[in-house]
């Protein structure tokens, strides 16, 4: 699979800003010294800095579940999304399990591609793991599809990790256990992709990240739950032709799985 380019099939409907820093995060993709850099510091330092400011919150259950992490295999990892920093907590786990993966999220592209300041947040908070831009513009809404295929070949390029929310953005009511409508982007990746999908559901969080520091350390702050699944078994639809429909039926399979999960926590925390 050729790589997609995502600047050339963009054309004029991104401006200079964000086609400069498309082509920035995408050369740090690049296999070689400026990769394994960026892996270096998503491990020792991002990693790290996330496990210190959640740790004595947070419980991770049935992490028996989670396949062997082959370095030179990719994974999809798939959760319900309460605030920005689901993914976050998720890998970091998973990097203080030993993963060695490059991590990339895909993130809505205003601000974090249309803003300087995005792309140092990006760099300095995540180190570049926010990658490839999310459109939600309509005139650039078909953009998304060139994004989708980029972690298609990142995935089957192999040694990536790559966090996805089927709902597509967050869900901000008071219940965590009923989830916005799975967004069928998802299924196209998980469909071309034919990489092993890792459910999760997390629930816990909050989105004031001083106060989720801070509540941390003075033991003030509610229980974060993360609860993961065995690896998704698709069925018959992974071998369905290409379709629509059959992406968001991957979609919906990956919702289910991760509704349970849900359901699962919520007994976990009945008995906290």
């Amino acid at each position: 699979m050729d790589r997609p380019d995502l600047i050339a099939k963009a054309g004029d409907k991104i401006n200079r800003i964000e086609r400069a820093q498309i082509r920035a995060i995408r050369r740090t993709l690049e296999p070689g010294a400026i990769d394994q850099t960026m892996r270096f510091c998503q491990r020792n330092i991002g990693a790290r800095w996330i496990q210190l400011c959640t740790q004595n919150l947070t419980e991770f259950h049935h992490a028996d579940r989670l396949p062997v992490l082959d370095p030179s295999k990719s994974f999809v990892c798939v959760s319900n999304h309460r605030s920005f920093f689901d993914l976050y907590v998720i890998t970091s786990y998973m990097v203080a399990r030993g993963m060695p993966h490059r991590i990339v999220f895909p993130v809505r592209a205003n601000f974090f591609y249309d803003n300087p300041l995005g792309f140092a947040v990006n760099g300095l908070m995540s180190f570049f793991a926010m990658y490839p831009p999310i459109y939600r513009e309509r005139k650039r809404v078909p953009l998304n599809i060139a994004s989708l295929d980029e972690m298609v070949f990142m995935l089957k390029r192999g040694g990536a990790f790559v966090g996805i929310h089927p709902e597509g953005t967050r869900k901000t009511d008071d219940d965590p256990y009923t989830f916005l409508p799975a967004q069928s982007g998802i299924g196209r990746i998980i469909h071309r992709a034919g990489v092993q999908v890792i459910p999760v559901f997390i629930n816990g969080l909050i989105n004031d990240l001083k106060q989720q520091v801070k509540s941390n350390f003075d033991g003030t702050g509610r229980r974060i739950n993360v609860v993961f699944g065995e690896p998704l078994d698709f069925g018959e639809l992974i071998k369905q032709k290409p379709s629509p429909r059959a992406y968001k039926a991957i979609a919906e399979r990956s919702m289910e799985v991760i509704g349970a999960l849900g359901q699962e926590e919520k007994a976990i925390r009945a008995s906290q």
